[in-house]
């Protein structure tokens, strides 16, 4: 007789901590790749209303590359909350400017499920940095190859 594997406890999740060299990888593949490391959806045992997805530390963001014209066609818009204050800027000039982490962060986040409280407390354990240093190896993250699980996940130029 076959036995249905019980749902996941939210006392019974075991959390790892992963990380990810973004250099010239690709930003929807590398967003993907994440997001469903933060859901958990990469366990045999995901369970959707329970967050049993890992920690995730990505380094070198500011070195993510986009494919096509992206760079320059991508906008992101936002609005100020006044009359007339839509604003807007280029992918590239994000990834310039001083905050270059945000393209990255803003992928990921437009992944996960919509306004949602367990989305939102997923995305808290996202820590990115663009820099090569990170503050988290005391947790012992496991290294991610990710630019070697897929010829296409990274571009030279």
């Amino acid at each position: 007789m076959m036995k249905t594997t019980a749902s996941l406890k939210p006392a019974e999740v075991e959390k790892k901590w992963i990380l990810i060299d973004a250099e010239n990888a690709v930003v929807g593949r590398l967003a993907t790749f994440i997001a469903n490391r933060l859901r958990g959806k990469h366990r045999p045992d995901y369970t959707p209303n329970v967050d049993c997805g890992d920690f995730v530390v990505v380094i070198n963001a500011d070195k993510v590359k986009f494919t096509g014209k992206k760079l320059a066609d991508k906008i992101y818009y936002w609005h100020t909350g006044h009359p007339g204050g839509v604003k807007q800027r280029t992918a590239g000039q994000i990834l310039d400017g001083k905050y270059p982490e945000r393209v990255l962060e803003k992928a990921v986040e437009r992944m996960l499920p919509k306004e949602s409280p367990l989305a939102r407390k997923q995305l808290t354990h996202l820590r990115i940095y663009n820099a090569p240093e990170h503050p988290h190896a005391a947790q012992n993250p496991v290294t991610i190859a990710f630019a070697d699980l897929n010829a296409k996940n990274v571009r030279s130029a």
